[in-house]
């Protein structure tokens, strides 16, 4: 007999509800649910295969340990006891640096991900920190710390309400959305247009979504802070500044206008391949809109200037008063938030505080650049340690940083090396020990980071929609029990680290002022929280602290994890607001608009002023059915348009004599790949592109269907030189390549 159960979908950040059908402890089939408060049911063709994700029969069932080199089955009990016996001598001998963690994409996507890291990260010590966001949105997460003091208050447009969109670098048609969660981002945009609306599309290539746009620039690759800077300069010039209600909370406006004088619309032109009438007229209709927001995402942040480029997205939106207000960009208050501490001067956001040991690399947001990893592992200096041991977690970095060779090769070369994976990946192929997740079924789901840049403030948890297979472990315990055995708890219960938890962050709560828990015993308060597992517990006290709570009893009315059981579809909680100066935590207090760091990268901006790549540049793609390297594994998300090819204008094709389908082989500073073309006048002469995420041909692995069609390591082309130096992000786009044909091999 069939039944159903609801499920949050963690394949991307629209974060859509499903209704799951299960027979007997197997999903086989999903469709969106309709009553869920956020997504409404909508559904992409992803949550539609979540059955096929959650049940791929490749996916591993027990803890992998490697013995005489071989990576054999083993139980949990000896999986952890060779993690600790691994990881132990390494920080007593080599110090906690020595041990880095690596932290992917999926992490976000999991409660497991949202709740346990930081703890671990915390009880090693080590600053040797590496994330995806280093290959993805950094840029963003630095320009809103010096902007704002906070390097997680990240503005998402109000996509309801804005009678004016400027896109830059996205394509939340194919992507459904990044750092702007948003079910049905093609419906929202549609929507848009049909209330009469404007939405313009700046990118080199003509995706799904700039079909739907009103106009559609095909910019230079890489040049988009110089267009940005162009637009602000004309607001100035054309005194169409209007801070409005924003203006209070200003710092730096009249230094900002001197900041930008050289990017007149004439000077940015030939690089951007812009018309300067046309920037203007941009510019205008940004600030004669009602209500405007200007959303920039992957396309702008993966190039030399990312960190500019993202902060002048937010100068845009203060300078025309888009910022902070309904139609324009808002910032989200997720019921996880902290207490809402009142609005004043806080610590800011530091950069650099320390750097990498080889290449000297600044620290962004605690982390170093994940380009850096190879080099962090394999070259000895003087300045410490190198890396000895890694502790992945839902992380494929091969595949997903540039140089993949480099950094197969010297993750191959680790003392030890501890992977959190479902699969036997590109990466996980290189761990003593794996530690495998259940299928996100048998998990479950809260989304902490996501709903932190949601377009509309809401709350949902779903436990699991099956019961937990025989032999496996909960993520969460998995977690926990990682951290005891890496941090010289091996043994301990692992309710223990949620108990710690718990305790720290209740102990801090009763002594701030503006808690709503202030005064009180936190050992009253634990003993009153709700919830049968330490990660319920753990939610339920978020819940109640935050925004939204009850404060444990102060407000009968506010939201805990027993309300939020009693509403399966979810809770609404309204419309993005208003809500500065609360966010603010710079030092001054206000909107810094100018920051040091952002002078002294200006320089380098002005530089590019004059640049002018010769031959092809690549830039990057993304595919509705894929998530990164997640899903080429499975069947009905592979095919069709979901394929690995070099995408390439007609007119460098019969230039270069490239025929459709035929092999061509792509040549960058960090090596090379061989792609079938696709000759298609969706990118703009001069570029060519590749999808991400490719490349499923190595030995090792156990992928029986990517490596049925591998495709190509589009970021083997890269040699991980070229960063973004404010973020350390890498720079995967507006590259320069060479390509032969298949004869010329």
């Amino acid at each position: 007999m069939s039944r159903t159960a609801l499920r949050i979908c963690p394949l991307c950040e629209a974060t859509c509800g499903l209704t799951l059908t299960i027979e007997g402890t197997k999903v086989t089939g999903a469709r969106g649910d309709r009553d869920d408060v956020f997504s409404q049911g909508f559904i992409c063709p992803k949550g539609a295969s979540f059955g096929a994700v959650d049940g791929d029969p490749d996916r591993l069932r027990t803890p992998l340990v490697r013995k005489d080199g071989e990576l054999r089955e083993a139980t949990w009990e000896e999986a952890f006891d060779a993690v600790a016996a691994g990881i132990r001598p390494v920080v007593e001998r080599y110090g906690p640096n020595s041990v880095g963690v690596v932290l992917g994409n999926p992490n976000v996507h999991t409660m497991a991900g949202g709740l346990y890291p930081p703890v671990l990260i915390a009880g090693l010590r080590t600053r040797s920190i590496f994330s995806a966001s280093t290959v993805d949105q950094m840029p963003k997460h630095v320009s809103s710390g010096l902007l704002f003091g906070d390097a997680n208050a990240i503005p998402v447009p109000d996509l309801d309400h804005t009678d004016h969109l400027l896109l830059i670098g996205a394509n939340p048609l194919e992507s459904n959305g990044s750092l702007c969660t948003a079910p049905d981002f093609p419906g929202k945009l549609k929507a848009l247009k049909a209330r009469g609306g404007t939405l313009t599309v700046i990118d080199p290539r003509r995706t799904r979504t700039a079909k739907l746009a009103d106009r559609h620039l095909p910019i230079r690759p890489g040049t988009d802070a110089l267009l940005l800077a162009a637009m602000a300069y004309t607001l100035f010039e054309e005194d169409l500044v209007d801070t409005g209600e924003l203006t209070p909370h200003l710092q730096g406006i009249a230094e900002l206008r001197d900041a930008v004088r050289d990017f007149t619309p004439e000077a940015v032109a030939g690089a951007c391949d812009i018309e300067a009438a046309l920037i203007r007229t941009l510019a205008r209709e940004l600030a004669a809109a009602p209500t405007a927001a200007v959303y920039a995402r992957i396309g702008s942040c993966t190039v030399p200037h990312g960190t500019l480029a993202s902060w002048l997205v937010d100068v845009l939106n203060i300078l025309t008063g888009n910022l902070d207000r309904p139609g324009g960009a808002l910032f989200p208050q997720a019921a996880t938030d902290r207490t809402p501490r009142p609005a004043g001067p806080g610590h800011g956001f530091a950069l650099a505080r320390w750097h990498s040991r080889v290449s000297r690399h600044p620290e962004a947001k605690g982390e170093m650049p994940i380009s850096a990893l190879a080099e962090e592992i394999d070259t000895a200096t003087e300045e410490g340690e190198p890396i000895r041991a890694v502790i992945a977690v839902a992380a494929n970095p091969v595949l997903s940083v540039p140089d993949g060779d480099r950094l197969d090769k010297a993750l191959g070369a680790l003392d030890f090396m501890v992977s959190v994976d479902p699969y036997l990946n590109e990466t996980s192929r290189h761990a003593h020990v794996v530690l495998p997740p259940p299928p996100p079924s048998q998990s479950p789901h809260h989304d902490f980071a996501f709903n932190t840049l949601a377009v509309r403030n809401q709350v949902r948890y779903n436990r699991p929609a099956v019961p937990l297979e025989p032999g496996r472990m909960l993520e969460t315990e998995i977690l926990a029990r990682l951290i005891l055995a890496a941090t010289g708890m091996h043994g301990a219960d692992p309710s223990a680290v949620d108990d710690l938890v718990i305790g720290q962050t209740l102990g801090k709560a009763v002594k701030e002022a503006h808690s709503p828990v202030h005064g009180r015993d936190p050992q009253e308060l634990a003993a009153q929280l709700f919830g049968d597992t330490g990660p319920e517990r753990r939610l339920d006290m978020m819940l109640r602290l935050g925004p939204y709570g009850d404060g444990f009893g102060v407000r009968p009315d506010g939201l805990g994890l027993e309300k939020l059981l009693a509403h399966p579809h979810g809770i609404d909680l309204g419309p993005l607001k208003a809500r500065l100066p609360q966010p603010l935590k710079t030092v001054s207090g206000k909107v810094e608009l100018l920051p040091q760091p952002i002078v002294d990268d200006l320089p380098r901006l002005r530089q590019a002023l004059h640049e002018r790549p010769e031959g092809l540049v690549l830039v990057g793609r993304r595919h509705l059915r894929s998530n990164n390297s997640w899903m080429h594994n499975v069947p009905a998300l592979t095919g069709g348009t979901n394929r690995c090819t070099l995408h390439i204008h007609p007119e460098d094709a019969e230039r270069l004599g490239v025929t459709d389908g035929a092999p061509v082989r792509i040549k960058g500073a960090g090596g090379e790949v061989t792609a079938p073309a696709e000759v298609t006048d969706g990118v703009r002469p001069g570029v060519v592109s590749l999808p991400h995420g490719w490349g499923h041909d190595r030995p090792g692995t156990r992928l029986n269907h990517a490596l049925k069609e591998p495709g190509v390591n589009v970021n083997q082309l890269l040699d991980g030189s070229l960063l973004d130096p404010l973020s350390g992000n890498a720079v995967l786009n507006g590259i320069p390549v060479e390509l032969a044909t298949a004869s010329a091999l």
